[in-house]
């Protein structure tokens, strides 16, 4: 038997000559057994195990294909945001889902601002892109655009030559915002970041044409004709920005909020995950929700009912699927579906 790490340097053209077969017929044994017979496929399977070659190399059989069957998924994140944020978990499992119905593999992708990022899109072997919510000004869907395989962005940007799946997320920006800011005298926002840097900070009224982020612009533009309906001014609002979706910045972001001097009566978190920790900063500060302070979030996560939150419903799953669909060359809608939930956090 040869030695198991020769089986790195062990070729077909070596299997075949062991074998006493033409390379095309060691070929044929493993790329389409039915055309040899059973007396050559058993000589070129004993040759293989005798020299220790385990199989035609699946990079170089891509190469030959012209693909590889896999999707790669472009992750504005580092890679335990994948595992860890429920919603990102939710968009993977659909596309999951997409992949296993047509026997594709899924290549995580995570892009962290770093030097290499765009160089990781021009190595990467896969066969489409589907890019995570991103910037207006991310390099990265320039490398995307520039390698010419499908693709498309969920959430935004919008560019051209590439699909986009998403929600309308200014419209249910601002129903959830009629909801959040009912009766309210001083609304605020806790927002996800508004650049690619994801800076923490205090903001009154922001301008939104410099949020970078398409789906953070959409909601605070929602969120904004939602506080000018109820006879209130943007300027007057402070939005809160956290650097990432999560519940310890919810609360972190609550808190400094709920101890100024005109703290708010009502806030609007961009995410179910931040709301959940606007609603722990309201029990430490001693708010009654919604007497004190109206609560809303987004996405309608599996904790959202058991907090009563109200909410947007969107599903993740259905639009990483959606994403799937649409590169692998079937019809997807632009927009998905969005609803208001109203639970016990906002008033009447």
């Amino acid at each position: 038997m040869a030695d198991p790490d020769s089986s790195k340097r062990v070729t077909l053209t070596q299997v075949a000559r062991a074998a006493g077969v033409s390379v095309m017929t060691a070929s044929y044994t493993y790329n389409q057994p039915s055309r040899v017979s059973d007396e050559a496929r058993a000589k070129v399977l004993a040759a293989a195990t005798e020299l220790g070659y385990a199989g035609p190399d699946p990079r170089a059989r891509s190469l030959r294909r012209g693909t590889s069957r896999a999707l790669g998924v472009v992750l504005g994140e580092h890679l335990s945001y994948a595992f860890e944020d429920p919603q990102a978990a939710s968009f993977l499992a659909g596309i999951a889902d997409v992949c296993a119905e047509h026997g594709y593999g899924m290549t995580i992708l995570p892009i962290t601002g770093a030097v290499d990022d765009a160089a990781r899109i021009r190595t990467a072997a896969v066969d489409a892109f589907i890019v995570w919510t991103t910037t207006d000004d991310d390099p990265v869907v320039a490398a995307v655009r520039a390698m010419k395989l499908p693709a498309v962005v969920h959430g935004g940007p919008a560019v051209p030559g590439l699909g986009l799946v998403s929600i309308d997320n200014r419209a249910a920006a601002r129903a959830v915002g009629d909801a959040a800011f009912a009766g309210a005298k001083r609304p605020a926002v806790v927002s996800f970041p508004l650049t690619r840097d994801r800076e923490r900070g205090l903001i009154s009224g922001p301008d939104t044409t410099r949020v970078l982020f398409p789906v953070t612009r959409h909601r605070l533009e929602g969120y904004r004709q939602a506080v000018e309906a109820a006879g209130l001014a943007w300027k007057d609002v402070t939005v809160a920005v956290c650097r990432r979706n999560d519940p310890s910045e919810g609360e972190r972001a609550a808190a400094m909020l709920l101890a100024g001097p005109e703290p708010p009566d009502a806030i609007a978190a961009m995410s179910d995950q931040l709301a959940a920790g606007v609603l722990q900063a309201a029990h430490t500060a001693h708010r009654s929700v919604p007497g004190d302070l109206a609560v809303t979030g987004w996405d309608d996560a599996p904790n959202a009912a058991d907090l009563g939150l109200t909410t947007v419903a969107q599903s993740l799953r259905t639009q990483g699927s959606a994403c799937a669909q649409a590169v692998l060359g079937q019809e997807a809608p632009p927009d998905s579906p969005w609803s208001i939930v109203r639970r016990r956090t906002t008033r009447p």
